[in-house]
């Protein structure tokens, strides 16, 4: 998505050119890339102008949602879902069990932190970080 995000708005790229420089197996990405156009958050187009581009500005893409997307919900174990809560068998009480409230407070920070950050915001991360390595040397 990074990589994606770096294009100039309305232009595409092929995955076998995402792949490449990214060196990712072409297999594995078109279905993380397929995962992301279901989802809304690329299109694609096929021939030889084709490939995948971002369906809305990286602006309006957060992290969190990219995430959720690939990898389902963010808790760190079922019972601490926000999306897809599935109680544990051996549990006799959820609003006391101090594991799920204590998984609670870290599905709520990740979130917190994923969802307010943007595609946007990761690419030029990215590209901030090697300006500053560029001009350190």
């Amino acid at each position: 998505m990074v990589d994606l995000a770096r294009l100039e708005p309305g232009h595409s790229t092929f995955v076998a050119d995402v792949a490449s420089r990214n060196a990712i197996p072409k297999k594995f990405l078109d279905a993380i890339l397929g995962e992301l156009r279901n989802a809304g958050m690329l299109t694609s187009k096929k021939g030889k102008a084709g490939g995948y581009m971002l369906a809305k500005p990286a602006e309006a893409i957060t992290i969190g949602s990219i995430i959720r997307t690939l990898d389902g919900p963010l808790a760190p174990i079922p019972c601490a879902s926000r999306s897809a809560y599935v109680p544990c068998e051996d549990c006799k009480d959820v609003k006391a069990c101090q594991v799920r409230l204590l998984m609670l407070d870290v599905r709520d920070a990740m979130s917190r932190i994923l969802d307010e950050h943007t595609l946007a915001e990761m690419r030029d991360i990215g590209e901030n970080a090697m300006a500053g390595f560029i001009y350190q040397i």
